[in-house]
């Protein structure tokens, strides 16, 4: 493919992910506590989890194995540090989550299936095939130094965050919720969401290139909606929800 081709379709794919922020301000996605079952036919919680991201991983590794660029300790480091997400995300956390007796809408993880085999496409064909400037040198770059540094920043604060999620739900009564203690949780509803957040942005520095961009922004798109609602539904479910708490960014938002 043409790399003016292939920048059409990505600057199309994120201009896709702003309309779709707008929509998931008036619609939250029915999973996890905002549940739906008038959206069809629905899956186990844990089943759904794997199923919608386990593409990302096999996709992204396929594509940087079988392309035709350079591979080097660089491109292996941007696989790395992709891979490592989502291999938490698609087979460790799910595998330890208590969801018994949740559901999702199989409709909603199909959409996260498209969402990953596009994403990952991208970004796997791009670190495979297009790359021009990933050379030893750019381990030496501000800008991948800088990025790596928020990108494992982002990564800690998700994955703390996620575990005092997994923890909490282990605590609580079968039929209820608790509102989350400690940490980032002081300051906002969602940390975990703001970890992946600073996460995505700090690869798109480290790997300055469009196919990370974009997914940054799907990232923002997706992310902020929800963590509204999250915000929003502890704000009705609990009283004594704290007041001062924000729903994903500290004093902001």
């Amino acid at each position: 493919m043409e790399k003016s081709t292939f920048d059409l379709l990505v600057w199309l794919w994120t201009a896709t992910a702003l309309i779709i922020f707008l929509v998931l301000l008036f619609v939250t996605a029915p999973y996890g506590r905002h549940s739906k079952r008038t959206w069809g036919i629905t899956i186990p919680d844990r089943l759904g989890w794997i199923i919608m991201e386990i593409p990302a991983p096999l996709i992204f590794i396929t594509l940087v194995v079988i392309g035709d660029a350079p591979k080097n300790v660089t491109v292996w480091i941007v696989t790395g540090l992709y891979l490592i997400h989502y291999i938490n995300r698609s087979i460790v956390y799910p595998l330890r989550i208590r969801t018994t007796g949740k559901v999702m809408p199989l409709a909603v993880a199909l959409m996260a299936v498209i969402f990953n085999f596009v994403n990952a496409g991208f970004l796997g064909y791009y670190t495979g095939s297009l790359h021009t400037h990933f050379d030893n040198d750019w381990l030496t770059d501000p800008r991948f130094i800088a990025g790596l540094l928020v990108f494992l920043t982002g990564m800690a604060i998700n994955f703390t965050s996620d575990e005092k999620l997994i923890h909490l739900r282990r605590k609580r009564a079968s039929d209820g919720y608790q509102i989350p203690r400690g940490g980032l949780f002081e300051k906002v509803s969602c940390p975990n969401f703001l970890g992946e957040i600073v996460e995505w942005g700090g690869y798109a520095l480290l790997c300055w290139s469009l196919p990370a961009f974009s997914f940054f922004v799907w990232t923002f798109s997706n992310l902020v909606p929800r963590a509204l609602s999250h915000h929003s539904w502890y704000r009705s479910y609990f009283p004594e929800y704290p007041r001062d708490r924000k729903a994903v960014f500290p004093y902001i938002l």
